[in-house]
């Protein structure tokens, strides 16, 4: 069995269907569930990537020191499998266990200043999931990829439509920049600037949504997805102001952080549907 391991930095437990969202549409994350098993309590035990990486390849707790035994990606290859990475976040590709994958896929960061995408295929995460689909095209037989994608972190340049199709008539504008707001709210902030900020960042997840549906489908038409389970895992949430920070990942350690998705769906349907409202964390997976 092949696995895709997809690993979305930023990525808000509150905004997808699956985890309770009613006011975004998600269609590609509900399609997920339905045939995934969902852990509803994920919880990640560093905000810091490096130390995150260490929970998931040392396969232990992120504050626990280094086993002697194989990394996760040695233990991939030893079961035959080509342990590959791709990413488009600079500190993954350089951990120290990065090197125990056999290949790299670099995907360039977004680089410099950057307009507001016009349309949905300028936008970096369709560049991301289209050089993901890409490779799938051309996978050796037996592969286990994983795929951390720090766009949500990174760049807020879904198109216009993507801000502005929740917002009714009389709502404020929504927030217009690229780069993602890093800020700690005053105690008299303007809710009117915060809702814009949400509204974005809501616009961002739609366009993460309609760019998974397009790599679900892939896995649909394609004899790949019989023999492929795919995991989609969050690395950190983003807050938005629930405790007056706005995509800070530091010193407050509340849920909007650390509590992140994890959906695994197996080939086979075993789990289809089914959830578990136990504590799962990085070193678990």
């Amino acid at each position: 069995m092949n696995t895709i391991c997809l690993v979305l930095d930023g990525l808000h437990t509150g905004f997808l269907g699956p985890y309770g969202n009613t006011w975004i549409h998600t269609p590609a994350f509900n399609l997920l569930a339905s045939h995934a098993f969902t852990f509803d309590c994920a919880l990640i035990d560093s905000p810091q990537i490096d130390r995150l990486y260490d929970s998931y390849w040392h396969i232990k707790h992120a504050l626990a020191p280094a086993p002697d035994g194989p990394s996760f990606p040695t233990r991939i290859r030893q079961a035959d499998l080509t342990p590959v990475l791709m990413s488009d976040e600079p500190c993954v590709l350089a951990h120290p266990l990065a090197a125990d994958f056999e290949k790299h896929v670099r995907i360039a960061s977004p680089d410099g200043p950057r307009p507001i995408a016009e349309e949905l295929e300028e936008t970096h995460f369709a560049s991301c999931f289209a050089q993901l689909i890409d490779w799938l095209d051309q996978a050796p037989e037996q592969f286990f990829l994983w795929c951390h994608l720090g766009g949500l972190r990174m760049v807020w340049d879904a198109p216009a439509e993507y801000r502005t199709a929740y917002a009714a008539p009389d709502d404020p504008e929504p927030f217009l920049g690229v780069e993602p707001p890093r800020c700690q709210l005053p105690t008299d902030y303007d809710p009117d600037d915060l809702f814009g900020i949400v509204q974005a960042y809501a616009g961002q997840v739609a366009l993460v949504d309609t760019c998974l549906g397009g790599l679900l489908g892939m896995l649909d038409e394609t004899p790949l997805g019989e023999n492929t389970a795919l995991a989609v895992l969050g690395a950190r949430g983003f807050p938005l102001g629930e405790h007056r920070q706005v995509g800070l990942d530091k010193l407050l350690l509340y849920g909007e952080l650390v509590h992140v998705p994890a959906m695994i769906c197996l080939p086979d349907g075993r789990g289809a549907a089914a959830r578990s409202p136990e504590l799962v964390q990085p070193a678990d997976l």
